[in-house]
This record gives structure tokens, sequence and C-alpha cells, in this order.
């Protein structure tokens, strides 16, 4: 089981995204069969394992183990991440592209960037795990608290002038392109 899984399909989306599916997914961090999942939910085995079957198909669950009792055949089914991110090129073909928005300081750039992030390590993620390679990445996430909107914006100079700098030393033309992204933004009020 994979710790994250970015969803990259339209019929994958949607079926992660219906409400029964989602919730056997949830309940699928445990291995379990048809049945006893069927019991755990409160569902007729006959709708979970059209369910499963569903999900299946799009590799969203996998099969764990396969037990035998008598002459059947029971499968054990198990998710394949235990949490799953759908990427927005699953919702369009159009996803919000951050190169068309010209204000770089605006929430609709940092959402697109966002976006373009998610695509683009849920592709190399896919790809890197089809391989058996660890894929190479770096994240700093940090809080910070800006007394007013001033320090805010020396903080801001000071971040880019460093970040370009450190840029600038260890750049070299022939070298593995990586893409670094630096955002800032207030942190939600938990109860507005």
């Amino acid at each position: 089981m994979q710790d994250i899984e970015v969803i990259e399909s339209a019929e994958a989306a949607s079926a992660a995204l219906d409400p029964v599916r989602a919730r056997l997914l949830g309940e699928l961090a445990v291995p379990a069969s048809a049945a006893g999942l069927a019991a755990r939910v409160g569902l007729a085995r006959q709708k979970v394992n059209y369910h499963l079957k569903a999900l299946e198909a799009h590799g969203l669950v996998e099969l764990s183990e396969e037990r035998r009792h008598g002459g059947l055949t029971e499968r054990v089914l198990q998710a394949s991440a235990a949490s799953y991110v759908v990427s927005p090129a699953a919702v369009s073909a159009s996803a919000a592209d951050p190169d068309a928005n010209a204000d770089h300081l605006s929430a609709g750039y940092l959402v697109a960037l966002a976006g373009r992030l998610v695509r683009e390590v849920g592709t190399l993620a896919r790809r890197a795990g089809a391989s058996g390679k660890r894929l190479p990445t770096l994240t700093i996430d940090t809080q910070i608290g800006f007394r007013s909107p001033s320090d805010r914006a020396a903080f801001a100079d000071d971040l880019t002038a460093a970040v370009l700098d450190l840029a600038a030393r260890y750049h070299h033309d022939d070298g593995r392109p990586y893409r670094l992204v630096v955002a800032a933004h207030p942190i939600p009020e938990e109860n507005p």
C-alpha cells in the first residue's frame, strides 16, 4: 500500500468520489473480503462486491490474498493507498495553467501552481514506482508569523534574493532540471 496516490483519470476519480466507494476505500486500509467488509459497513455482500470490482478496475484496490474455503476462493482486498489526491488533469484536460496568469501574487496563480505540482509529481511518482526507483524530492514546510505587511514584503524580498543566489550557485545547464516552488499563504482559521 502506498502512502498517497494521485488519481489522474476522470473515471478513477469518479469511482473514488462516489460516497459508497469512498467509504469502502477508507475501510480497506485494513484488508478485507467482500463478506467481511459488508458486515462492517452494513451493506449486502453483492452490493459491496459490485463496488469493489469498480474500484479494482481503476487500480484503487488490489488483491491482498486469496483464501480457500472448501471449493470456494475468498478474495481479500486492500486499498492501493492510505490516501488519495485527485489531479486537476482528471477533472479537465485544460487544467489551470500557472503560466497563463501574469499575477504571481494572486491566489489563482498559487492554486494553478499547486495543481501543476500535483500533476507533475503524481506522474513522476507513478513512473518511479513502476520502475522500482525512488523519486528524489525536497520539501520544506514551516509556519511563520508576520507582524505587518511590511515585514511580509521584506521577508519575500530576502527569500527571493536567497533563492536566486542559491539557484545561480548550483545551476548547471547540463544538469537534470528540477522545479523549485516556494509559496506562502495565510493558514485558514479552524472555525471562521
